[in-house]
């Protein structure tokens, strides 16, 4: 059974910083694209950060342009954890973030594509 259990979410200024993570069981994860999404209030998901390792020649990182060098998408083999880096941080990025897993990465765009979920954890920034 596959599991994504996200962690790290919680309330902070303008400015602070914050480190999401999503413990991954029952794939390979390696193998998989992983996302972060988040959704807030009214507002459609957004794509936010992918990462796909492959293999060094088709490793690649992707990122939403409101999130571009301010956010850092990484992983820990050892633990099978994927971590959202998440600095500089704006009001504008509040919501509820959600880790993704998907056997190929169908782009930040597509997050419909991605087939497996975590329960989300929320990110609250405040001015």
């Amino acid at each position: 059974q596959v599991q994504l259990v996200e962690s790290g979410g919680g309330s902070v200024q303008a400015g602070g910083s914050l480190r999401l993570s999503c413990a991954i069981s029952g794939i390979t994860y390696s193998r998989y694209c992983m996302g972060w999404f988040r959704q807030a209030p009214g507002k459609e998901r957004e794509g936010v950060a992918a990462f796909y390792s492959g293999s060094v020649t088709t490793a690649f990182a992707a990122y939403a342009d409101s999130v571009k060098g301010r956010f850092t998408i990484s992983q820990d083999n050892a633990k099978n954890m994927v971590y959202l880096q998440m600095n500089s941080l704006k009001p504008e990025d509040t919501a509820m973030y959600y880790c993704a897993a998907n056997s190929y990465c169908p782009g930040l765009r597509s997050s419909s594509l991605f087939r497996y979920w975590g329960q989300g954890t929320q990110v609250t920034v405040s001015s």
